[in-house]
Parts: structure tokens; sequence; C-alpha cells
């Protein structure tokens, strides 16, 4: 890299894709020089970087070119996520996190952490007996979860996984269902189904079910047991009271593992009615062998306009 007086030049190495890099119709450097205010040009095997913020624009190329190398194929959430980590003055360590495959789901698709704080998220799986996730939606909190619950089981670490949340809106709606108790209850737990059969298959997983091994069942249905040798989920724990969390919690066995995810900014109980997820966080903090992962907008998966949608709930919140 050459750097003159607000001008930098960097050389492009042969093994990088420039046409990933640079975007279809270089459409990432256009939003590198919006971001940027800098003006980006190509010189033969150089790109050239001048007015604007230069070390922001080198910065973000940079990691793309990094990236590419790595992960060959570069999406738009990848850019995204690029751009938005550097312009807070954090790196996205690509090969940190392309390295870090968890399972293979079961079209041979190969699933890893797609970002630095879902890469923390996992270690802290894999160290601590009880994890909570906690971030807005969209952020994998649920999905690698049970692909760490899936794998943990694959390796003969546990002998079952149990998925579990809380039905909120369960009350006075559920006599209104029809079919029988399971009937009832399964619309509140198609998320956890959705992530299983995407794991999974739907086929391998109804077995699994069917056997006992996988179990997917409504938070009360917890009361009274003791899970020894499982790998346990609580999916929406912003919707647990004070009561139902600390049921949850004491439910651990020997030999198992439990991981809690939800997003505090999405309860639904009634007005006056403590989180139980947000008091555990607070009493818990502390305690050895528990680790508290925070996920934030710059982690979600989803579709770009999540993210900006995320991001102006959290803004009209602050100023209201």
């Amino acid at each position: 890299m050459v750097e003159e007086k607000n001008r930098l030049i960097i050389e492009v190495e042969d093994d990088i894709d420039r046409a990933e890099v640079f975007g279809c119709l270089d459409a990432n450097v256009r939003e590198i020089e919006k971001r940027t205010g800098a003006e980006i040009t190509q010189r033969g095997n150089s790109i050239v970087i001048s007015g604007g913020d230069v070390r922001l624009a080198e910065s973000i190329l940079s990691e793309l070119m990094d990236a590419q190398r790595v992960e060959r194929r570069l999406d738009r959430q990848k850019v995204s996520y690029i751009m938005d980590m550097a312009g807070i003055g954090m790196k996205c360590d690509s090969r940190a996190t392309s390295s870090d495959i968890i399972c293979y789901t079961h079209h041979g698709k190969p699933l890893k952490p797609k970002t630095i704080g879902q890469k923390r998220y996992v270690d802290a799986i894999r160290n601590n007996e009880l994890v909570f996730g906690i971030g807005p939606a969209g952020t994998g909190k649920t999905y690698l979860a049970c692909a760490m619950a899936v794998t943990a089981y694959k390796n003969k670490e546990v002998d079952r996984i149990v998925l579990t949340r809380p039905a909120v809106e369960a009350g006075e709606k559920l006599g209104f269902l029809p079919g029988d108790m399971q009937d009832k209850v399964d619309p509140y737990l198609r998320p956890l189904y959705d992530a299983l059969f995407d794991i999974l298959g739907q086929e391998a997983a109804s077995k699994l079910k069917e056997k006992g091994t996988v179990e997917v069942v409504p938070l009360a249905y917890m009361r009274g047991r003791t899970l020894d040798n499982s790998f346990i989920i609580l999916d929406e724990a912003q919707n647990t009271t004070r009561e139902q969390m600390k049921m949850f919690l004491t439910r651990m066995g020997f030999g198992s593992r439990m991981v809690v995810t939800g997003d505090i900014t999405q309860i639904d109980l009634p007005r006056g009615v403590a989180s139980g997820l947000k008091e555990a966080c607070r009493i818990l903090k502390d305690v050895e062998g528990i680790d508290i992962k925070h996920l934030t907008d710059a982690d979600v998966v989803r579709h770009e306009l999540v993210k900006r949608i995320i991001r102006a709930y959290d803004s009209y919140e602050k100023n209201h």
C-alpha cells in the first residue's frame, strides 16, 4: 500500500477475484464511496482511493479482499456486515468464522457462524454449561443453539435434545384451537421445529421425536422434571416470568447443558409482570459456569431491511 496526502494506492494480489470484491456493476465500490465520501478508481492491478475518509475506505476494501480470499463468494449480507463493522472500527476476522463449521445440514451445507458476535456465542456454548443468548430477531440465537444441540447429540455428548418455549398467549386461546393438547401448542413451537427440520431434515427429526430423543414441548411441561445428559434450549425466554425462569433453570441434571435465548425488546408479558430473562441476567451474571452473550443488529443475518427496521425501532424508543 502506498500512502500520499489524502490518497491511498492498494495493490491487488493475483488470488483476489475483483468481480466479487467490487460487486456486480461495481455496486460494492459505489456503496463504499457513499459511506466514506472517497473516490475509488482502478488502475491496472492497483486501487486508488482519494478524498473523503480514505482510511475507512481502505479498511473496508482490505476486509472484503480478506473475506473473498477465504470464502470465495461474497453475498450481500457479508458485504453489508463488513462495511458496518469497519464503520465502528472493528475487523470481521473472516478466517475465524469461516473455519468454524458447527455441523452440516441435511442438504450437506456447512453451518457456521457468520459474524463475530455469533462466533463468540457459539464458543460460549462450547465452553459453558449454561449460556444466555440475548439479541434482536434474525441474529441466529435459536438456530445456532439448535445446531450446537444436534452436534452434541451426534458426538454422543448428550442422550437427548429438549426444546421449549413459553406460550404466552396460550391461556384462553388454546381452548379455541382444534385437536389435542399437542396440536394446540404446536403453533407456538413451530420456530423450533423449523430449525430442527432445516438442520436434520424433516424425516430424521420426526424419527428422533418419535423415539423421544428430541422433545419439543411448552415450558409448562417442564415442571417437576430433572433432565440428565440433555441439551436443553429455552427459546423466547423474555416471555418467562420470574417463577418460570427459576423453575426451568433448576431442571438441569448431571451431564446436561442449557441455552436460554430471548429478545428483551419484545416482551409480551402482561403489564407489571417482570421478565424472568432480564432478572436472571442480573442475578446470574457473575456465577461461574454461566456466560451471557449479547448479539446486536450487526449480527442480523436476515434480509438487510430487518437490520434497518431494528435500528429504526431502537432509535424511536430512545427518543420517546
